[in-house]
């Protein structure tokens, strides 16, 4: 019987392992160009669900993330950057993994057939209707992430999901469902390949729009980011240094005083050369 998901339909193309490196290559790179033109025909729907969740943070609520496999993995990491690029709590977008954090790294054998187990492990973070869940799953068929929707559902919680495949069962059961429609894979099913990166675009878009519109970046500038190494304290110098105007010496004593370009910006709208800065 031939199968209806899109994401398990035969590839484009055969025989690639007589392919050679150059063909091989050009031709997956055919395939990647055309996920932004999928993804720009969801705009839509990103953006409802966009503003649903800036709303729940806004009023102290939280964004969490579910999936399995490589969908598990794209939610863990958008969630994880979000506190040193945007300085914002790491409880704030939060993303669980079928398996647990050793399914990073590894396949836990079975775990995304589990229905029960993605709610239990949102229970440990006391998800409420505060809250806004976003179901991530490439085949949209995956027990562990449509479980966890189907009871965040029941209790009064937004839902919404990133899949690959048109009305899946876990479109069904959201709020917000957004599907990212790239078709065969250039590896028969390997959905890392078009539908992860798709759907690593539109976790993008989310996070990103969502911290933007709660204000934590000025201008096109990531003000809030946590200065955690060499390279981000150069690059909150060069922020200061073109917002005031001034050399990077002061740029730097400015920055090292009030820890923070977010903090240097709002007690400094002007030239700050004449500030005491042992005060």
């Amino acid at each position: 019987m031939k199968n209806k998901l899109t994401t398990e339909q035969p590839s484009g193309y055969n025989d690639l392992d007589k392919m050679s490196t150059v063909e091989l290559l050009s031709n997956m790179n055919k395939e990647d160009k055309t996920v932004a033109y999928t993804v720009e025909k969801v705009v839509p729907s990103i953006q409802k669900l966009v503003d649903d969740i800036y709303s729940k943070i806004k009023a102290g609520g939280r964004l969490f993330y579910i999936g399995a496999g490589t969908s598990g993995r794209l939610g863990v990491l958008d969630a994880s950057e979000c506190p040193p690029t945007y300085g914002v709590s790491d409880n704030v977008v939060i993303g669980l993994i079928a398996g647990g954090d050793v399914a990073l790294r590894k396949a836990v054998e079975n775990a995304e057939d589990d229905s029960k187990m993605a709610w239990k492990d949102l229970q440990e973070y006391n998800i409420s209707k505060k809250d806004v869940l976003i179901g991530i799953a490439a085949s949209g068929t995956t027990p562990y992430v449509i479980g966890g929707v189907k009871e965040a559902k029941k209790h009064g919680i937004i839902t919404g999901c990133i899949t690959c495949n048109k009305n899946s069962p876990l479109s069904l059961e959201v709020d917000h469902p957004i599907e990212l429609v790239v078709g065969p894979e250039f590896v028969t099913g390997s959905t890392r390949m078009k539908a992860g990166t798709a759907q690593k675009l539109v976790l993008n878009m989310i996070s990103t729009t969502v911290m933007i519109k709660l204000g934590k970046v000025k201008g096109n500038k990531m003000v809030n980011m946590q200065l955690s190494n060499k390279k981000l304290v150069n690059r909150g110098v060069r922020m200061i240094m073109e917002q005031l105007n001034i050399d990077e010496k002061l740029a730097s004593s400015l920055l090292l005083k009030h820890k923070s370009v977010k903090e240097v910006f709002d007690k400094h709208k002007t030239n700050p050369a004449n500030e005491n800065l042992n005060e």
